[in-house]
């Protein structure tokens, strides 16, 4: 019964558009749902910021309501849990260490209060906890650094010369802060990190997919969304009946002199 629409900041279908047919559907009430599920400033706030400079030039704003995170949220963590049991089913059990990479921000950010740095590490708790991994078995970096500032640490490319001169036999990495993969995770991760980590020495090294368009994520999202639905939009709702419902509003208001 609800209608969905997807938005982009920096591309197509843009979030100006998604908004613009929402409207069209007669949406007064509009869940955005960022698919960042650590929050940073440079990401979601940004996603967010996006939505807002589309409503500055609308007359009629409808109701907005956000989802800042979704880091631990079970439904999220099960996911993710999935994903790497089914990469290991398929690829002979357990690496030797189980890297979690997440996007690098500069350190400036976590100093100023972003609680992505923290919430990064409750994620990859959470996902070692599902997996029963020991502290041993699996390890937190951070990618993507450019500049001479300091970012968030331990670095990716650091850690994986370290175990590739470690003689390490076996890692698999996997970016929990990517609902899908990208030029970042495809390249960056799965080739560059590869050849950084087997050119220092080390073993086999295996880049885990992100969610994607698993069963499992589409599950998690739809129970994220639902959640922050409940008591604010009937799932009764229908486009036809809310065209019916703004079009008598209309008559009414032109009946008092309203202009079309």
């Amino acid at each position: 019964p609800f209608a969905v629409e997807l938005g982009m900041s920096y591309g197509n279908p843009s979030m100006a558009s998604a908004i613009a047919k929402l409207k069209a559907q007669h949406c007064d009430r509009i869940l955005v749902f960022p698919l960042y599920p650590q929050y940073a400033a440079s990401s979601t706030a940004s996603a967010l910021d996006a939505v807002w400079r589309v409503l500055l030039k609308t007359r009629n704003v409808p109701a907005i309501r956000t989802i800042n995170h979704y880091h631990k949220h079970p439904a999220y963590i099960a996911a993710l849990e999935a994903s790497v049991r089914e990469h290991w089913r398929v690829n002979g059990g357990k690496p030797s260490k189980l890297i979690m990479s997440f996007h690098g921000v500069p350190k400036f950010h976590l100093m100023n209060g972003d609680p992505y740095h923290c919430e990064c590490h409750v994620t990859a708790r959470l996902l070692a906890e599902a997996l029963q991994l020991n502290k041993d078995e699996y390890q937190v970096a951070f990618q993507s650094r450019f500049g001479k500032q300091e970012w968030l640490k331990p670095y990716l490319v650091s850690t994986l010369e370290a175990l590739g001169k470690a003689k390490t036999k076996r890692i698999d990495v996997i970016c929990p802060g990517f609902s899908s993969d990208c030029l970042e995770t495809l390249e960056e991760i799965a080739m560059e990190g590869k050849h950084i980590f087997q050119s220092n020495g080390g073993g086999e090294y295996h880049y885990i997919p992100a969610l994607n368009e698993n069963d499992a994520w589409i599950h998690a999202m739809t129970s994220i969304a639902l959640e922050n639905l409940q008591g604010w939009v009937s799932a009764d709702w229908d486009s036809v009946s809310a065209k019916k419902d703004n079009e008598l509003t209309k008559l009414r208001a032109q009946s008092l002199g309203a202009k079309e």
